[in-house]
């Protein structure tokens, strides 16, 4: 019972780790689909999946990349710092992103990112 007491308290006093400290969220879609939709509508919006982003920063330009995942989501361990997130392929006739993004030392910086496809 001791040890259990003791590990408890040790790692209450560990400091943050850079390996908690990062990105994660998802980017979102819209619309779906040509023509009217009602706004505020689930069909209208969707998880953008396998799409190639990059991350830069001011000092050392390209950092990394990742692919979102089949529903649109993403995890990026990054050092703290302010970041650019960019789509790197053409996949829509109008810009998704850059995104900026303050990632602060010790945790994960959730976010949610919209791109629109261009349907009308």
């Amino acid at each position: 019972m001791v040890l259990l007491i003791w590990g408890n308290l040790s790692s209450a006093q560990k400091p943050p780790s850079e390996a908690t400290t990062g990105i994660e969220g998802i980017v979102i879609i819209s619309p779906t689909r040509p023509g009217p939709s009602r706004v505020g509508s689930e069909k209208a919006r969707a998880p953008l999946p396998d799409a190639v982003f990059t991350i830069a920063n001011k000092n050392n330009g390209a950092v990394t990349s990742f692919t979102t995942g089949t529903d649109g989501r993403f995890r990026v361990l990054l050092q703290s710092g302010h970041y650019v997130v960019s789509l790197a392929e053409h996949r829509f006739p109008r810009p998704c992103g850059p995104f900026e993004v303050e990632v602060a030392s010790g945790k994960m910086t959730p976010v949610e990112w919209h791109c629109d496809t261009g349907m009308r």
